[in-house]
């Protein structure tokens, strides 16, 4: 039961395997046929349809065999197998470059669309989908030079990324004389002995030198890569161009990052309160940001910890509760660190299957379990959006962490009540820890991120030169509340969130998901179980809406800073609790 089962996608590189690769490819020249016949005159209605259905099809066969050679290579980097089917998944994704680059140009042309859209009782559920490709069409660049792209991206970003998760995954952490993995040495982050942790930090620093200068040219690779393209495309910037690949508007992003600006101060009074309380003068230094205080025994099995988050579920809704005792049965989630496994955690979305499936790098702390929480809740997400159809299932990152943030809180408000004293401290702190990541640490995130495209545009930036950047964004961020002589300058080879060339500024949403929650959580708690069937159907469409309208069914407004400064006062209300407690 530490181990996830893949058996429900396929077992092995097998025989079903092989016949679902083939099934793709004949998908994909039967894509090619359809698109060819897009230059002749035809009945729209029909051919939308004929689109719907292939697009479906596709889309469904490929993630299916995609997820399994992923999963599989997340848990074994240096699975030889795996990556030889990942590298032809990649050319099978190339292969429908032209097809889609077609379709999205053909749609565009259909007058009247949305009249046609609105008037076919089969196309009507696919309107937001439909819309959104000729919308699109301004960014999409001329057949030749998207299957340029897709094909050089191969061998360029998606390359680069995978060198970034691998020598993550493998480099050797010398710790008191013991080889151990990345993922061990930064669990210890969160032990109790004060000595632990800075071994730990020195070590992970120490480790680090092994491969950044690797890890900067995957770096510098993937962000001029996004730099070119998303030029190319008519994006101002990869913000501007993340900014609407999450189906957001600027204006609702300018007032997140204000709210979180002025709230900053609010974050370091807890910070420094707690390096106090850990002896420190002069801040606090990074190897104690997650140090405990308060105290509790607690050390949870994998079995105790979905038991425990099960029962504080319930408070939410039975299904909830449901959902993540199937992930244990079922064996989704694969509990245990070890050489050759990704760091860090997520849940992957499996439409065609109707599950999903959970990484973790389980140590048993407390903490861990609000990971896990927080993962069961992206697949909670994934249970209400599997009701659409697959074209209607992908979801923006900034709504995709609403349910996890959401089910993060449910079972920290509920241990929060159900403690007190010393125990009460530590799951609060616990909590403040966590917000605090989300919040000052993922605007360090941000601006760190921001920098490097900018300084990209000009020049490959050294490793060198990346440490200081990182430092100048976490002094920005966490300000004299951290200790400015023991900061972490390698923090951009650590998180695989810059290393993707498709997804850019994954760091916004995750403080988007945490205070958008943090509302949502607000109008559960004075509308009890009757608001939660409102959550589940904003969970079911956030495939279909922007940002702004999804947020719209429950009648919040994300675009005002007022909301994102309501939700902050929820977590100041923690710190002064904290604050009050420990004085």
């Amino acid at each position: 039961m530490e181990k996830w089962s893949l058996d429900a996608l396929y077992k092995g590189y097998d025989e079903a395997f092989e016949s679902s690769v083939k099934a793709i490819e004949s998908l994909i020249e039967e894509a090619d046929a359809f698109a060819t016949s897009l230059d002749q005159k035809g009945d729209e209605t029909k051919r939308l349809k004929q689109y719907i259905d292939l697009a479906s099809r596709l889309r469904s066969k490929m993630l299916k065999a995609y997820a399994y050679v992923s999963l599989r290579l997340s848990t074994d980097a240096q699975d030889e197998d795996s990556n030889a089917w990942m590298n032809k998944m990649q050319q099978l994704s190339s292969k429908t470059t032209d097809y889609t680059t077609k379709v999205s140009k053909w749609i565009p042309t259909i007058e009247g669309l949305s009249e046609l859209i609105e008037n076919d009782a089969d196309l009507k559920p696919f309107a937001f989908h439909l819309e959104s490709i000729k919308d699109r069409a301004k960014y999409v660049l001329s057949d030749k030079e998207e299957r340029i792209i897709s094909k050089l991206t191969q061998t360029g970003s998606s390359a680069w990324g995978r060198l970034q998760s691998l020598l993550t995954s493998i480099v050797e952490v010398d710790y008191e004389g013991q080889v151990v993995t990345l993922s061990d040495i930064r669990n210890k982050a969160h032990s109790k002995d004060a000595s632990v942790r800075k071994k730990a930090y020195e070590a992970e620093i120490e480790a680090y030198k092994k491969v950044e200068h690797a890890v900067a040219a995957a770096l510098n690779s993937i962000k001029g890569e996004v730099n070119e393209v998303s030029s190319l495309r008519g994006f101002e910037s990869p913000l501007d161009e993340a900014v609407y690949n999450s189906r957001m508007q600027r204006k609702t992003l300018d007032a997140l990052i204000r709210s979180m600006e002025k709230h900053l101060p609010m974050f370091r009074k807890y910070l420094k309160r707690k390096a106090e309380i850990l002896g420190h003068k002069n801040g606090l230094p990074w190897y104690d940001l997650f140090a405990p205080l308060g105290k509790s025994n607690r050390e949870f099995s994998s079995k105790e910890a979905i038991d425990y988050v099960v029962k504080n579920f319930k408070t939410f809704g039975d299904d909830l509760a449901s959902l993540a005792e199937r992930s244990y049965k079922e064996s989704w989630i694969d509990f245990t660190p070890r050489s050759g496994k990704r760091g860090g955690a997520f849940c992957f979305n499996l439409h065609p299957i109707k599950q999903s499936r959970i990484l973790m790098n389980f140590d048993g702390s407390f903490s861990n379990v609000i990971t896990l929480a927080h993962e069961l809740g992206h697949a909670y997400h994934g249970d209400r959006i599997f009701k659409e159809p697959i074209l209607n299932s992908s979801y923006t990152m900034p709504v995709a962490e609403t349910a996890s943030t959401l089910c993060e809180t449910i079972v920290k408000k509920a241990a929060l009540e159900d403690s007190s004293g010393e125990e009460q401290l530590f799951i609060l702190e616990q909590s403040l820890m966590g917000t605090t990541q989300v919040i000052v640490d993922i605007m360090s995130r941000y601006l760190f991120e921001k920098n490097v495209f900018e300084a990209r545009q000009s020049t490959p930036i050294s490793p060198p030169k990346l440490k200081a950047m990182m430092l100048e964004a976490q002094k920005a961020s966490y300000g004299d509340a951290l200790d400015e002589n023991v900061m972490h300058p390698y923090m951009w080879v650590n998180k695989g969130h810059y290393y993707s060339g498709g997804l850019s500024f994954y760091n916004f949403p995750y403080a988007f998901g945490l205070l958008f929650a943090k509302g949502l959580y607000a109008k559960f708690q004075s509308g009890g179980k009757a608001f939660a069937k409102d959550i589940d159907h904003l969970l079911q469409k956030t495939g279909q809406m922007s940002v702004e309208d999804v947020a719209a069914l429950v009648g919040i407004d994300v675009s005002d800073e007022a909301f994102w400064d309501a939700s902050l006062k929820v977590i100041e209300d923690e710190i002064n609790l904290f604050l009050k407690i420990t004085a």
